[in-house]
């Protein structure tokens, strides 16, 4: 167990994983004045814990296995991949979650209908995407 907590590769990550959801916590305290704990494991908001793991990730490798290792050029790719996704193709979901969501809304008006809402806030904005990537960088960087 003192192996794996040691474990830089795996442990800075895992923290700004968690730095990340707790900023969303707080953000929902500061602005709506309550306490969403449900939010620390919720998808989207700023900032992006996906980019933030990666990102940290990437820079632990980066900083300790050096710039030119194979490993830092697949974590790279891969970080990549998670943040477009999660700017892309997630943000794209939610939006399309949005629309449903509306039109359900408009068909209960009409009728009596048993609705289940969809989850909207699944992706995020390139902003926070960019945030999350930022907090990751920094805490790879200062921890690793």
């Amino acid at each position: 167990m003192e192996a794996l907590l040691a474990n830089k590769y795996l442990v800075i990550p895992i923290y700004a994983w968690a730095v990340s959801q707790s900023i969303k916590v707080l953000w929902i305290l500061i602005r709506e004045h309550r306490l969403s704990p449900r939010t620390f494991t919720r998808a989207g908001g700023m900032p992006s814990a996906h980019s933030a793991v990666v990102m940290a990730l990437a820079t632990v490798i980066g900083k300790l296995q050096g710039l030119d290792s194979p490993l830092f050029a697949i974590s790279v790719v891969f970080a990549a991949i998670v943040m477009y996704d999660a700017a892309g193709v997630r943000r794209a979901v939610g939006i399309q979650a949005g629309i449903l969501n509306r039109m359900l809304d408009e068909y209960f008006v009409q009728q009596k209908f048993s609705e289940k809402r969809l989850l909207e806030l699944i992706g995020h904005t390139p902003i926070q995407v960019v945030a999350g990537a930022l907090l990751g960088f920094v805490l790879g960087w200062l921890w690793a």
